[in-house]
């Protein structure tokens, strides 16, 4: 049985058009047309995701909140940002932040069915 956190971020992902669910490096990635736009991650002791964000985001978020926000490993450079799900995450701002970043990722068709 999986962990709540990952139960409530696979209901907000599989929710937009086309997402599907891909075990990646040992955790869940979600994918629209094979293209990863969220990442849950817990191999740091912390449950987190780690979504793709627009040019400067990155830096607002973390700065503005670096205990919630950080930049992940491996993909922090390319402006994804981390953010932690295991200390009661605000989810309505969690399902923003994977919408944005699946609006980044899939094509344009689909992305403009996101509100």
């Amino acid at each position: 049985m999986d962990a709540p956190e990952t139960q409530k971020l696979r209901a907000i992902c599989l929710d937009l058009p086309e997402a599907s669910e891909k075990l990646a490096w040992g955790d869940p990635t979600f994918r629209v047309r094979d293209k990863i736009f969220a990442m849950e991650k817990r191999g740091d002791g912390r449950v987190s995701v780690w979504c793709k964000a627009p040019p400067g985001s990155q830096e607002v978020l973390v700065s503005a909140d670096p205990e919630r926000f950080f930049v992940p490993p491996y993909v922090g450079h390319k402006g994804w940002v981390g953010m932690r799900l295991d200390e009661d995450p605000n989810w309505s701002e969690v399902a923003e932040i994977v919408r944005r970043s699946y609006r980044l990722i899939a094509p344009k068709r689909l992305a403009s069915r996101v509100d």
